[in-house]
């Protein structure tokens, strides 16, 4: 083939890009810095990422999606030409063909600004695919017999629910909190409980290292174990001076709750429309997980608990949705009722 074709999972705190005949050949975060004075992109993904919180004056690094969906049409369309370059070469003969998942709850405007964006980025043809479907490919569920499966994908700003049967979403429910939100609730609390201001990436490290949906003395399985303190650096508020705090797992547990129910609460809204045929098929199977959030500690538990239905995570969870992409832009007969085309 003389053109090359790319599956893009087009995230809000990462994105991948799937070669068909290679697999994924591209994992950057969703991070962009523009210089002001002349709207030129200085740097995208990890480069882009180290520059957060810590740019000049002249300087913005900021993330162009928002809740899983385009907030900045420039400088998403920069960086789509940032990863297509990458991948394809800066000088290339043929345009490439291009899929990208979106959100399922997303509008017709939003849909349309990914594909503009894409075209404009130096694509010849555009497919949009919903999350939740390629989530569910990239998963291995056999998506394309007349029986139920549930797929949650809980990326870094929006959670994807859906039940899927003979290759279609038959009940779709999505929300915009996901783990941005949780690494907001646990800025909220320190700066509330110890009055000290932290970045963005600190959140981040902190629900890696010691974040769990359950407090570690709920955990079933007394083997676990996880480092139950973390040191956290900061700003004070009160003197503004720089100030360094230890924190414990078990009381960011409790802060992380309130985004946590409203992610299950998503699920279970889900489930309370799914037809009984399909709800029978998922108590057999469980709901699977995928996305980057579903690696939280006891976030499987969690969800057992408050629904009752069997919980399993993905291998590879973050991988998922880019697999997805880039299998159903290899089989695009198979999957042609259920992707767009420009």
């Amino acid at each position: 083939m003389l053109f090359k074709r790319l599956g893009i999972d087009l995230g809000t705190a990462n994105s991948l890009v799937y070669l068909t005949g290679e697999g994924v050949v591209l994992n950057e975060p969703t991070v962009v810095a523009v210089a002001i004075e002349d709207n030129r992109v200085v740097a995208v993904g990890n480069e882009a990422k180290e520059m957060l919180g810590r740019t000049p004056g002249n300087i913005v690094a900021s993330r162009p999606l928002r809740d899983g969906v385009i907030a900045d049409y420039e400088v998403t369309e920069a960086m789509l030409r940032y990863f297509i370059d990458r991948v394809c070469g800066r000088t290339r003969f043929f345009k490439p063909e291009v899929m990208i998942c979106v959100p399922a709850g997303c509008t017709q405007v939003e849909r349309r600004a990914v594909m503009d964006a894409t075209l404009s980025a130096g694509a010849r043809t555009v497919y949009l695919i919903e999350e939740p479907l390629a989530a569910a490919i990239g998963a291995k569920i056999p998506i394309a017999q007349p029986s139920g499966n549930m797929i949650v994908d809980i990326g870094g700003g929006s959670t994807e629910a859906a039940v899927i049967s003979l290759g279609g979403v038959v009940v779709h429910h999505s929300v915009r909190i996901a783990g941005n939100k949780l690494d907001e609730a646990i800025t909220g609390f320190i700066k509330k409980k110890y009055n000290l201001y932290i970045g963005e990436r600190m959140a981040e490290e902190v629900k890696i290292h010691i974040g769990s949906a359950l407090p570690p003395s709920a955990t079933v399985r007394k083997d676990e174990t996880w480092p139950q303190k973390m040191e956290v650096r900061g700003r004070d508020s009160l003197s503004g001076l720089p100030r360094m705090i230890e924190i414990d797992a078990g009381e960011l547990a409790n802060a992380l709750q309130a985004p946590l129910t409203s992610i299950v609460s998503a699920i279970k809204a889900v489930l309370e429309d799914t037809p009984p045929e399909l709800a029978s098929d998922i108590i057999d199977k469980g709901i699977v997980l995928s996305g980057g959030t579903s690696q939280l500690r006891n976030l499987d538990r969690l969800i057992v608990n408050l629904t009752g239905v069997p919980v399993h995570v993905a291998e590879e969870p973050l991988l998922c949705v880019v697999r997805g992409t880039g299998v159903a832009l290899e089989n695009i007969e198979l999957y042609k009722r259920s992707i767009s085309r420009r």
